[in-house]
């Protein structure tokens, strides 16, 4: 595939994602809406089922958000002040946040300049007598190899907590994301391989977690003899079976969702192969990934945030790729391991580019060539 012919520009914006959903979804929904039974139940637990499934799970449990799914793990893995866990440099910070909230201090490691995913040699380097866990991220869809770090983990009697908020499918090796960490949770935002619009899930193979977890996302509660009994202090994390029926559909659309997005990133991937300017993103040969950002390299510092105000007036929506959290206000007392600087590179310079399903090989051309003509131009 060449850039040399003429792409007219088009009218239509050409949005950075759009979620796979229609008729299906929304005959679910009114099945649920009749049935009167809107708060979480059936149509929750087959989502739970289906997606356990999915990923080679023992267990899945359904929640609010990936944020609190986080949140849930933190607390019944019984994370507090004193604690320190191992966190990559370069996440979004509720990665973070859910043990800071508890008390603990977040220990920032790089990442690797490849894949974007938490460097293993960097987390030794952060252990101390006080680490309890690693939390790293399967990021964008490039799931993480895990090996180092469960032995890192056995070494040091740690847990390993993985945000694959964006990795929803993806696989490493015969691996798959959501049975390679003692908990693993997952988003369901618009942005993500699936969306139930809000929503996430947490995958275990331990019982003794799983029945943690289900009782304090919804208030401490448990079922003694028929009897409702409140065994431990809790919340309520529990996602509407309107919302649930969303998800039942979309696992049915799955394996077509991912397949066009690797499409989409093969295109591009043969778009970028001998430009200059734009860097496309490196995938381990051993890795199903899943692309839920397709996240360029832009070689000019200092220009990413320019080129993606030019790209939007052009109706091209762009985006960074997340965030370096060591940079961010609220995380200037936290550890901090060398001086993260691939982290800071990738949060500087990263561009994911638009992945809407219904893009055309026009759109992703243009998309390029808009790119690369802005970029030489500044």
């Amino acid at each position: 595939m060449t850039l040399d012919r003429i792409v007219i520009h088009v009218e239509r914006q050409i949005k950075l994602i759009e979620p796979v959903v229609g008729d299906e979804e929304l005959s679910l929904i009114r099945e649920v809406l009749e049935s009167g039974y809107m708060t979480e139940g059936p149509k929750a637990r087959e989502f739970e089922k289906s997606f356990a499934e999915l990923v080679g799970a023992k267990h899945a449990i359904v929640t609010t958000s990936c944020s609190t799914a986080l949140q849930l793990s933190v607390d019944i893995l019984g994370v507090g002040p004193g604690d320190e866990v191992i966190v990559p440099d370069f996440t979004y910070p509720v990665t973070a946040d859910v043990a800071r909230l508890r008390g603990a201090r977040a220990v920032l490691v790089d990442v690797d300049e490849s894949t974007y995913n938490i460097d293993p040699d960097e987390v030794r380097k952060g252990i101390t007598d006080k680490t309890v866990g690693i939390v790293p991220v399967s990021l964008f869809g490039h799931p993480l190899d895990m090996a180092p770090l469960r032995e890192i983990a056995q070494e040091h009697d740690l847990f390993i907590l993985e945000d694959a908020a964006c990795s929803t499918g993806a696989r490493f090796n015969d691996e798959k994301t959501g049975s390679m960490a003692d908990l693993t949770c997952f988003s369901f935002h618009p942005r993500k391989v699936i969306t139930t619009g809000e929503g996430g899930m947490l995958t275990t193979d331990d019982d003794e977690l799983a029945e943690k977890a289900r009782e304090m996302k919804r208030f401490g509660m448990r079922m003694v003899d028929g009897r409702s009994l409140f065994m431990t202090v809790g919340t309520n994390y529990k996602l509407s079976d309107v919302l649930a029926a969303i998800g039942v559909k979309q696992l049915e659309k799955i394996d077509r969702i991912i397949e066009r997005r690797r499409e989409l990133a093969a295109v591009y991937d043969s778009l970028l192969t001998d430009v200059v300017l734009l860097k496309k993103p490196a995938v381990d040969n051993r890795v199903y990934h899943t692309y839920q950002t397709y996240a360029a390299f832009v070689i000019k510092d200092g220009v990413r945030d320019r080129l993606i105000k030019d790209m939007g007036e052009k109706g091209i929506e762009t985006q960074i790729g997340t965030y370096s959290l060591h940079i961010q206000p609220s995380f200037s007392d936290e550890t901090r391991i060398g001086d993260l600087v691939h982290s800071t590179k990738l949060f500087e310079n990263l561009l994911a580019l638009p992945m809407s399903q219904s893009m055309t090989e026009d759109d992703q051309e243009m998309v390029v060539r808009e790119a690369i003509g802005l970029l030489e131009s500044y």
